[in-house]
């Protein structure tokens, strides 16, 4: 009797009708004989039962799904290496009907034909920048690309006009198909290829009045986009994953709004964050000192693509510790969708695209990008800590942010890696001025180099006097990346990184960040924890603690101040909830209905 007669047997034995099993007379005929095949039927449904047991101890060992996935990169052959320049557009619609123009730019999306890890990998992406009030865009902005595979790639290039705070309206689609690629492949060459636009994807709205125009002028209303193409050769392993090399980039993205509710000041003139000190006389000094810096509210979200690859390794999957993540992530089912399409909304308008929004680049792999790094960071001032996420294409997202923060969906992981299914790594950070610069590279912190996920820190004692040092007077910063140590860990709930994955992780920023001092470590260390707290506290000293109350007026804030103190260690302990997340968890499990209005209405119990 074979194993599925068996388990059928079993079945209709506990259902209705033993089919296969023997009369009992004919067992009892028999006493001396063998087992029966009931006998052994049962024996193989307690084994297997057996088995299920174990396997569900060791899934429920092991945790929700998710966090960090072993799975390798697929087989695959040697890929190019192409460049693609988005030169310009013509003939767009004008979205803005009071300035009769756009502020249009790209948004592009690179599909290749290898197999991947799994289907929910994501596409690489790249924007160009927002060109302003115009229906004849230059942008002139290249994009190289490593490990596209031989067997062609499709470039779709979606043509937007930037209308924040509102959704941006599209003028049309541009689709390019590429069979396949090879060293003699010619491509697009410069000065590029002209390509129309699919009007169909637009917006209605932009193209009546196109339309009408076009009717007295005789003129076609079709977009045109030009781009040019070029094989650059051979890339390098690993050849299964396609990766952004240029150009190495940095957008901030400000929202005064959210800084001014969340308390986060920055200096009005940026370079106020970085002043020589070493160039000061003592009559600049104490002039500098005496001059007061202008701050202002404002919240900063910052965006910088590093040069890949990024290490294979570094593989996270969202953790699905409640059978709503997945479909929150999967965008399935109601509450699934709602709270998807409300992350997609929050990440847009922390990462917001408009005319404050500053870009620039700098040479990959440089002693410059890291100084750009630091200053994107405001160097060592107002003991700043930071969420950040790294994608497997290697664009670097943070902001600061802490547990003192109000706004809680600030502080998701989801919301900063925008709902990706897979990222590399996530955490937080912080940076440290070194009170003794020696000029040394950042795997001499550790006695072993080999063991960069468990570092040997600096005794406490002169952690926390380096932490005192620690002011607002920017005559303490330096220009140089050397004098400066950044603290990283894998602290994230979302995705939970492995803290096998830290050397690796420490290896790629050491790459980006030339000279920069760099530390990675597991977030359950201890030393770890108490330089986290030493820089809650030294932030609080300052004047910098936020824990501030929604919807509450600028002449109320004062009065609040001891209301938040008493709250401040609860909040430590249990995190507070904003209403918009009260709302989320109402959304989650409507159980939770009476706990919310208390969240939300003042004075309810």
């Amino acid at each position: 009797m074979s194993e599925q007669q068996t388990g059928e047997s079993i079945s209709n034995s506990n259902g209705h009708v033993q089919d296969h099993a023997p009369p009992p007379q004919a067992s009892a005929a028999r006493p001396d004989s063998g087992p029966t095949d009931e006998d052994h039927s049962h024996s193989n449904n307690a084994t297997r039962l057996g088995n299920d047991l174990k396997d569900r101890i060791k899934s429920a060992a092991k945790g929700p799904p998710g966090g960090f996935d072993d799975t390798p990169l697929p087989d695959a052959p040697p890929g190019y290496t192409i460049r693609i320049i988005f030169h310009g557009a013509s003939n767009l619609p004008a979205a803005d009907f009071s300035t009769a123009s756009s502020d249009p730019y790209i948004h592009a999306t690179l599909k290749g034909t290898q197999p991947t890890r799994h289907k929910e990998d994501p596409d690489l992406v790249h924007r160009t920048r927002t060109a302003r009030r115009t229906t004849e865009p230059e942008w002139e902005e290249e994009w190289v690309v490593a490990n596209v595979p031989p067997t062609g790639f499709t470039l779709k290039c979606r043509l937007y006009d930037e209308d924040y705070p509102d959704s941006d309206d599209r003028l049309g689609n541009v689709t390019i198909k590429v069979p396949e690629l090879n060293d003699r492949s010619q491509l697009f060459p410069a000065p590029g290829k002209e390509f129309h636009a699919k009007k169909r994807m637009g917006s209605k709205r932009a193209y009546l009045v196109k339309g009408v125009t076009s009717l007295l002028t005789s003129e076609s209303i079709t977009p045109r986009v030009r781009i040019s193409m070029e094989v650059l050769g051979k890339s390098d392993p690993p050849h299964a994953q396609m990766y952004t090399v240029g150009p190495t980039t940095w957008v901030k993205h400000y929202s005064p709004l959210i800084g001014r509710i969340t308390g986060t000041k920055v200096n009005a003139n940026a370079d106020d964050d970085v002043q020589e000190g070493d160039d000061k006389t003592d009559s600049d000094d104490a002039s500098s000192k005496k001059k007061k810096k202008n701050q202002k509210y404002d919240f900063q979200a910052i965006e910088m693509q590093l040069a890949g690859p990024v290490p294979p390794i570094l593989y996270h999957r969202f953790v699905e510790f409640r059978p709503i993540i997945g479909s929150m992530y999967n965008s399935t089912g109601l509450r699934g969708k709602i709270l998807n399409k409300a992350l997609h909304r929050q990440h847009r308008r922390v990462y917001n695209f408009d005319k404050s929004t500053e870009w620039g680049s700098f040479p990959a792999r440089t002693e410059e990008a890291a100084l750009q790094f630091l200053k994107l960071t405001h160097f060592n001032e107002g003991a700043r800590t930071y969420t950040y996420v790294l994608t497997l294409d290697g664009m670097f997202r943070f902001t600061e942010t802490g547990k003192e923060f109000g706004i809680d969906m600030l502080s998701k992981h989801t919301m900063h890696s925008d709902v990706a299914t897979y990222i590399a790594c996530s955490g937080e950070f912080f940076i440290h001025k070194r009170k003794h610069h020696h000029h040394q590279h950042s795997s001499s912190l550790n006695p072993n180099p080999s063991l960069h996920s468990n570092p040997s820190f600096p005794p406490m004692e002169e952690i926390s006097s380096a932490m005192e040092s620690q002011t607002l007077d920017s005559s303490q910063t330096t220009h140089n990346p050397a004098d400066y140590t950044l603290y990283i860990d894998n602290d994230s709930g979302t995705y939970r990184p492995d803290k096998c994955v830290l050397p690796q992780l420490q290896e790629f920023l050491e790459a980006n960040f030339p000279s920069l001092n760099i530390v990675t470590n597991h977030w359950e260390d201890e030393t770890l924890q108490e330089m986290k707290q030493a820089q809650r506290t030294l932030k609080k000293q300052q004047g910098r603690m936020i824990n501030m109350v929604m919807n509450r007026s600028q002449s109320s804030i004062s009065s609040a101040e001891s209301e938040l103190d008493d709250r401040e260690e609860v909040w430590e302990e249990q995190g507070h909830k904003s209403k918009r997340e009260a709302a989320y968890e109402v959304i989650e499990d409507p159980s939770k209905m009476k706990d919310a209005l208390k969240a939300i209405v003042p004075g309810m119990h």
